[in-house]
């Protein structure tokens, strides 16, 4: 009931604070919006056909659908230093540090080096993203469209309110994808960026923009599955006849989802991460205040229904 509630508070600040002077670096919601209009993210395919079988009064026929498949932006993923500074300005503005999570975010190196070297710590928040009604004529504009699962503005996820999983790491630091090395990680032969559980703020990492990486894809890990030891709103849809939304995410495999960039540097490209060589320093994406943010999109499969029975669908 709480994050529908921030959902609404959060269409009320679009509406009402376009009047107030914005820092100018602050990531917007037209911003966010304009950059869902990507073809590339988009990949819209005809993959096949859909059978159906089509009864009425004066009987039975078969009929016939062609089946698409394209990605949809369904969350706003910020990674972000401090508590209550995400890079998306609306939701800064009108969000501020939720619970007994107030501390700020900073890698705990700034505050004890002898100590904790690389130990990093992010906050991450996931909301729907609010393309809507304009991403979908922009995808109509190809053919069929699948609808997406994502309610605009929708917190589904919100670390200062998952405050204890997310700081803590419990109960998943005994989880054996947290115990087994090269178990559920992020990263590539001679790249390692992190693993993935257990899902919390905290990462060991050199990297800035790895390390906000890596706490974005816990995030969508946790998201996109049902029955998480965490405080969160699922975002998983049930398919029906013509209809097969995705499946839970997983890390390096673009056929479960893709990464677009949002700031710092807008990109209007998607792509899984690692995305770039072993070698690669990524160093044109580190930003100086620590907060990142990306668009999360997921693949849809669909058809348009003719019949009330779908005989098989190929492929």
């Amino acid at each position: 009931m709480r994050y529908r509630t921030l959902g609404a508070l959060l269409i009320g600040a679009v509406l009402s604070l376009g009047v107030i002077e914005r820092p100018a670096q602050a990531l917007t919601t037209p911003e966010i919006v304009a950059s869902s209009i990507s073809t590339q993210c988009l990949d819209y395919q005809v993959i096949g056909i859909c059978v159906w079988l089509n009864c009425s009064w004066s009987g039975c026929s078969i009929r016939t659908s062609v089946q698409v498949r394209h990605y949809i932006p369904e969350l706003v993923v910020s990674s972000y230093e401090n508590t209550g500074d995400n890079p998306w300005w609306e939701v800064a503005t009108l969000s501020p540090p939720l619970g007994k999570a107030l501390a700020g975010g900073q890698s705990t190196s700034d505050a004890n080096r002898a100590r904790h070297e690389h130990l990093r710590f992010k906050n991450v928040d996931a909301i729907g993203h609010p393309a809507g009604g304009a991403f979908s004529s922009f995808a109509s504009a190809f053919g069929m469209s699948c609808a997406g699962a994502a309610t605009p503005f929708q917190p589904y996820h919100l670390s200062t309110l998952d405050a204890l999983a997310w700081r803590s790491g419990i109960p998943e630091s005994l989880y054996p994808e947290a115990l087994t090395p090269g178990m559920r990680e992020l990263g590539q032969p001679g790249d390692l960026w992190g693993n993935v559980y257990p899902r919390s703020g905290f990462l060991t990492q050199v990297h800035d923009y790895k390390t906000a990486a890596t706490t974005a894809q816990r995030s969508a890990d946790i998201v996109t599955r049902t029955g998480q030891p965490h405080v969160y709103t699922p975002l998983v849809a049930e398919s029906r006849d013509g209809y097969w939304p995705p499946g839970p995410v997983k890390e390096g495999d673009p056929s479960t989802h893709r990464w677009q960039r949002l700031t710092p540097g807008m990109s209007k490209s998607c792509r899984v991460w690692p995305d770039r060589g072993v070698t690669d320093t990524y160093g044109d994406r580190l930003d100086t205040g620590g907060d990142y943010a990306w668009s999360l999109w997921l693949p849809y499969r669909c058809c348009k229904r003719r019949g009330q029975t779908l005989l098989y669908a190929v492929p």
